[in-house]
């Protein structure tokens, strides 16, 4: 069989229920003073403003012509002359301030163009940002053959491959999986989310017999077929989960203890390779509950921050440019500082992936797919923090909503576009 062995649709997958709301008033969602270099306030030499990273940009800007040149090759890749440039009107890429990454913490600082953007240390790359997809979602063609199929329609290889599991039955990653990351010439990185199912999230934490029996065999498979590092998601989105009801089992103290539990005892029964990634939903309503920040596990838990965000076609919640639907900030009573500005000021040491994304689509306003892809390109310039994207692909989710790349010709050539810019060639070199 050419595909992984999963449910069509795992039950209640919060990325595809999230409810619709108006949309609330509020300001852009620009990254704040605080977010793209943020230092604590007490830290010495905490005087960063936006005036600084407007003229750093400005002077990365003017130097980017001289560097267009040794910009057509990068990671290895040979790149079109579209790849130097963004779109009319736009700043060129190269201006971006990428990142270096040291000893596995994240800064910002002007990218030397003399060297290729690689993975470094728990897979974070040196500059620029990593690219990836989950095929075929919510359809029985998820493995290869899906991934095949999308990096031969977007026109390049994918960094990252996205696929889940869930429950005690099958260990991972799967043989195809492992395939799909040591394919010669092809290395990708594997994200591979699990979701517990034994038990509840609090007898979980305290050592659940079921749940600790297929951790242990889960490490031992993993220590023995794939010793690199990949990403692994324990229930992703798990805010769409709780229940703060007392002995429910679901509090969002059970969650983080429940994380901990999990990749505490995988570490220790050897499996030291997983890079851990706490995903949140960047729903507001559910960053705004008392609650919220009782779900973090604890930094020696958590290597990576993801969040899922999705660009709807139609005016609403989640409509507007890419900092509107990543960063949505909200004044007032009930104030929420957007998604990039609450991780970089919580978890500054932490490397922030866009662990699911898309625009769904619209009959009724079939244009803004394509003008969202267009615009991302100099947008995310605007959030260094974000080291990786990970597409997710679906042409239809349990809603029918349909977020694939090429549901226009235009949004396809868009997307081909964009997966084409500089910031998003990252080499794969494996980690153990």
């Amino acid at each position: 069989m050419s595909e992984i062995s999963l449910p069509v649709e795992m039950s209640g997958d919060p990325t595809v229920t999230t409810p619709g709301l108006a949309p609330p008033v509020g300001q852009p969602g620009t990254p704040d003073a605080l977010a793209p270099a943020w230092r604590s306030s007490s830290a010495p030499g905490s005087s960063a403003t936006p005036g600084a990273s407007s003229a750093a940009a400005s002077s990365a800007a003017s130097a980017s012509a001289s560097a267009s040149a040794a910009a057509a090759r990068v990671g290895g890749v040979a790149l079109p002359p579209t790849a130097i440039s963004s779109a009319p009107g736009e700043p060129s890429v190269l201006a971006r301030r990428a990142p270096a990454v040291a000893a596995g913490s994240v800064t910002d600082v002007q990218p030397s163009r003399s060297r290729h953007c690689y993975t470094g240390h728990n897979l974070v790359p040196t500059c620029g940002i990593l690219w990836g997809v989950a095929p075929g979602a919510h359809t029985e063609s998820r493995g290869p053959s899906a991934l095949a199929r999308f990096e031969r329609k977007t026109g390049r290889h994918q960094a990252i491959y996205h696929a889940y599991h869930g429950g005690t039955r099958q260990l991972f990653p799967t043989e195809q999986e492992i395939r799909i990351a040591h394919q010669p010439g092809q290395r990708r990185i594997l994200f591979l989310n699990w979701k517990p199912e034994s038990a509840s999230w609090a007898k979980i934490a305290k050592g659940d017999r079921r749940t600790d029996a297929f951790l242990d065999r889960l490490a031992v498979h993993i220590k023995k077929n794939f010793p690199e590092q990949f990403f692994f998601a324990v229930h992703h989105e798990g805010e769409n989960d709780v229940r703060e009801k007392a002995g429910s089992g679901y509090t969002a103290r059970d969650y983080a203890a429940m994380y901990r539990h999990v990749i505490k005892r995988l570490r220790a029964k050897g499996a030291d390779n997983v890079v851990s990634v706490l995903v949140h939903m960047t729903y507001v309503p559910h960053a705004q509950k008392s609650w919220f920040s009782q779900m973090y596990p604890g930094d020696d838990v958590v290597d990576w921050i993801g969040l899922d965000t999705y660009a709807y076609s139609d005016p609403g919640y989640g409509h507007g440019q890419f900092s509107e639907v990543f960063n949505r900030r909200l004044e007032g009573k009930r104030a929420w500082p957007g998604f990039y500005n609450w991780a970089s000021r919580k978890h500054p040491g932490k490397p922030l992936m866009l662990a699911e994304w898309g625009v769904w689509s619209s009959k009724r306003n079939p244009r803004y797919k394509a003008e969202f892809y267009r615009r991302m390109g100099s947008e995310i310039r605007e959030f260094p923090r974000i080291k990786a994207m990970v597409q997710f692909e679906t042409p239809s989710n349990q809603k029918g909503q349909d977020s694939s790349v090429d549901s226009t010709p235009a949004a396809l050539d868009a997307y081909r576009k964009l997966g084409r810019l500089p910031i998003f060639q990252v080499a794969v070199t494996p980690r153990r």
